[in-house]
């Protein structure tokens, strides 16, 4: 990852636009990251990650019932030699 400062940001702009489209820039103020310049496709795929993860949750975070439920739910028949996995504990 490329670091560069504010300032020098700012005046070579264009430099940067071209390099974020193969890595990420860091742009420090003080020495400290203030943020990053991304390519479009690096920015949608962080999206992406970020709403899978919203979608997720820890087992820790699931009341009993849910867990029942979802243990004993079963794909459908043409997935059998599957759910026979699921039997075998």
């Amino acid at each position: 990852m490329r670091e560069v400062s504010a300032t020098e940001f700012a005046r070579n702009f264009g430099q940067y636009r071209e390099i974020a489209q193969r890595e990420p820039v860091a742009v420090t103020s003080h020495g400290r990251a203030m943020g990053y310049f991304v390519s479009a496709v690096e920015f949608e795929e962080m999206q992406r990650l970020k709403a899978l993860a919203r979608r997720s949750r820890a087992v820790a975070e699931m009341t009993q019932d849910e867990i029942t439920r979802m243990t004993a739910g079963r794909m459908d028949s043409e997935h059998d030699h599957l759910n026979a996995l699921l039997d075998d504990e």
